[in-house]
């Protein structure tokens, strides 16, 4: 059994949606320069935009883009790839918009969160570097945040660069909205 998009909710005070928001979207960090960009693997087209947006505003030099497919095998609405991996597909649209080949490094064999990190190690020295820029979903920055501190040394400071998803297509949730959509009204209690 999948976890549930729109679970039911009870009533929650300020401060839980406070500290739900921090947990899930991760704190709100200033983008800085860092020495690498990481890319979570996935389908949606913010994969490959949000680390060519980071890239050509200077934020980092080289790209470290993991992913072979979601264990699901679910894909964004507008994949039209075919059977190229998320990793080949996000390679492909930023070396189309003028990220060079050699300053991208990648893995086509992970399937989820940790995998992506895993495998990553096998073909990029993070002992090298001291900060690095992850880019995924906005709605999963607190639990991508936890996998590179777990995964990676100690002494690398990660900053997020997340991108805002929708799950029906028609709501994109935010750190600002998700309490509050027409799928399920959370009630604040003061």
């Amino acid at each position: 059994m999948g976890i549930p998009k729109y679970p039911e909710v009870p009533s929650l005070t300020q401060k839980q949606i406070i500290d739900i928001t921090e947990i899930v979207f991760y704190k709100e960090v200033e983008s800085k320069k860092c020495d690498a960009i990481f890319v979570f693997g996935g389908s949606h087209p913010g994969n490959w935009l949000t680390p060519l947006d980071a890239y050509k505003k200077g934020l980092g030099d080289f790209v470290i883009v993991t992913g072979g497919g979601s264990l699901s095998n679910m894909r964004h609405p507008e994949w039209n790839y075919g059977s190229m991996t998320e990793a080949e597909v996000i390679v492909k649209n930023l070396v189309e918009n003028g990220v060079p080949k050699e300053e991208i490094s990648y893995e086509t064999s992970s399937m989820y969160s940790i995998a992506n990190v895993i495998e990553a190690k096998k073909i990029f020295d993070f002992t090298k570097i001291s900060s690095l820029l992850f880019v995924c979903k906005s709605i999963a920055a607190g639990r991508q945040y936890r996998t590179l501190t777990k995964q990676l040394p100690t002494n690398i400071e990660f900053i997020p660069y997340p991108f805002d998803t929708s799950f029906d297509g028609q709501t994109i949730i935010t750190r600002d909205n998700w309490m509050v959509n027409e799928k399920k009204q959370i009630t604040c209690l003061r």
